[in-house]
């Protein structure tokens, strides 16, 4: 269930403030800090192209990175924060943080629904309304799940799905103490007005 670690290749960027930055985006980079662990920042560029890629294809925020740096030591890091350009909405500036592996993070995971075709409820026309197509929880860093799964079989209209119907991986938990609703089974339009 733990995803793969993907290198996430960077340089070192020369210069701190806004006239390094402003340099590092005319060359075709996203400037960027990576802090964390006890240890020094280091300012670093992203190839702007590169890291565009890495958010197109989703979950960038809940992946679990291994940060290549010329002349630094691998490290396992995880991205704090995209700033974004207000008007074009494209990345200006990345934050990430260092991680242990035995590091606990709180990061939101998505829901992932299964045996659509095994629910009594959705046979009968009724419909699945998603409350949190993610979910935060409290995680180990070197076991970030790529998602939670919620088992649909024999749910019927008018059942409420809650995170304790989840299947939460080992060591995994909410950050929120109560049994909140993930989901809910909702009764077909035609039905509903039938029975007003």
């Amino acid at each position: 269930m733990a995803r793969q670690i993907n290198d996430l290749n960077v340089e070192v960027r020369t210069g701190t403030g806004k006239g390094a930055a402003r340099q590092a985006r005319r060359e075709g980079y996203v400037p960027g800090i990576v802090y964390g662990d006890g240890q020094e920042p280091i300012a670093i560029n992203v190839a702007y192209n590169y890291l565009l890629k890495h958010l197109k294809a989703g979950r960038f925020l809940q992946t679990l990175f291994n940060l290549k740096v010329p002349g630094h030591p691998d490290v396992h890091v995880i991205c704090r924060g995209v700033q974004r350009d207000v008007v074009r909405d494209l990345p200006t500036h990345v934050d990430f943080m260092r991680l242990h592996d035995e590091s606990r993070v709180v990061l939101h995971v998505h829901v992932t629904f299964i045996n659509h075709e095994a629910s009594p409820g959705l046979k009968r026309g009724g419909t699945l309304t998603v409350v949190r197509p993610e979910v935060e929880l409290d995680v180990m860093a070197g076991d970030i799940p790529d998602h939670i799964t919620v088992d649909l079989a024999g749910k019927v209209i008018g059942d409420v799905i809650h995170i304790s119907d989840a299947i939460l991986p080992e060591g995994v938990k909410p950050t929120i103490a109560r049994n909140f609703v993930i989901a809910n089974i909702a009764a077909p339009a035609g039905l509903v007005s039938a029975e007003a």
